[in-house]
């Protein structure tokens, strides 16, 4: 039988049964459309500063051929990266045994478990968003380069969905502000640190997400339009019950800015002691006590002010599960080839800062 693939000694390509037959499975994922065009209008010019060093400027008059060589690799960069796998699970194993060879790393997970259909999902909208924060923030250097490209595909992915559908912008924008730090420092230290790929494809990287960043800030949030039954409607019970439901401060501030009613409901000294004690043991707020003019604790001021020191409870609708009987990572609705005799036992949620751990050596 004659490989299909290119090479000889090639295993061949890998096809999956679709409605309108087989296909050949290939990398896959949207380029970034008007990246390259968006590039050219902005200009080629970064401003990289430190905190004891002099500014460095990156123009394309003085550096005409680097520039040149930068959009050169973009284009060879701007290339689809994501895979089909069948299998939306993957084994995690951190040392090769008499089975299996190797180990399995941050970016092979990152690639193997589909986070491109996740974003789709808005139960795991916000999970998937906070991984990628993770990432840019300490694990950045540590991913592949096919890997990277996916993590660019899967950003840009999101980004536009927030364009759309005007989603939780703001946990993007710290997003893109956290990921633009960090790669000005990869890039002012590049030779001292592990950056994988060229110094050009980087700088063409952090371009595109100054021009993300840029069209986050002049975001215009559509105003709807209904002549039904709207929130200012609700009686005041209904509207304090849904106040009580947020476990994010920030959600609860910008809820209270719609209307003064929401405004005066959104300063309830008891909603926000509820919070605390959702969020913060008491032995950790009792060393934080903030007393108002009056001389009650002002638990609002008391929220953000601890959470500077402890981090907050994480609440995601879904997320990646392991299964401690197989040592298998897998989103739970497609679920894995479990071998356990009771596998709801075996599951264990999957917080963003576990999935980054399992991978650390």
């Amino acid at each position: 039988m004659p490989f299909l693939g290119q090479d000889w000694r090639s295993p061949g390509w890998r096809w999956v049964k679709t409605e309108d037959g087989w296909k050949r499975c290939e990398p896959f994922s949207p380029a970034l459309e008007d990246g390259n065009n968006q590039l050219n209008d902005i200009s080629h010019t970064v401003i990289l500063t430190g905190d004891d060093e002099d500014e460095e400027i990156y123009s394309s008059e003085d550096c005409e051929f680097a520039a040149k060589k930068r959009k050169k690799d973009h284009f060879r960069n701007n290339t689809d990266s994501q895979c089909f796998y069948r299998e939306k699970w993957i084994y995690v194993h951190k040392e090769s045994t008499r089975e299996r060879h190797g180990y399995c790393t941050l970016g092979e997970a990152f690639n193997r478990l589909d986070f491109s259909s996740a974003i789709q999902d808005i139960r795991r909208f916000n999970y998937v968003v906070k991984l990628l924060q993770l990432i840019a923030k300490s694990q950045l250097t540590s991913l592949s380069g096919a890997a990277q490209k996916n993590y660019f595909n899967i950003l840009d992915k999101i980004v536009r969905k927030v364009m759309e559908d005007q989603y939780n912008p703001r946990l993007i924008k710290d997003l893109l502000q956290d990921l633009s730090s960090t790669l000005c420092i990869l890039i002012r230290g590049v030779g001292k640190s592990v950056l994988v790929g060229n110094i050009n494809i980087w700088i063409c990287r952090l371009e595109t997400i100054l021009l993300w960043q840029q069209q986050l800030k002049n975001l215009q949030m559509n105003k709807q339009v209904n002549n039904g039954l709207t929130l200012s409607d609700l009686p005041l019970h209904m509207l304090n019950n849904i106040l009580y439901r947020f476990s994010d401060g920030w959600d609860i501030i910008t809820l209270g800015q719609v209307t003064p009613t929401l405004y005066m409901l959104s300063e309830d000294r008891q909603l926000w002691k509820k919070l605390c004690q959702y969020h913060f043991a008491e032995k950790q707020f009792c060393r934080h006590l903030i007393p108002s003019e009056k001389g009650h604790i002002d638990w609002k001021l008391m929220y953000f002010a601890l959470q500077k020191y402890y981090p907050i409870k994480e609440q995601y609708g879904d997320t990646l599960h392991f299964c401690r009987h197989c040592s298998i990572l897998f989103w739970k609705d497609t679920g894995h080839p479990c071998t356990a005799s009771d596998p709801d036992t075996c599951l264990m949620p999957v917080s963003p800062q576990h999935f980054i751990d399992l991978f650390k050596f």
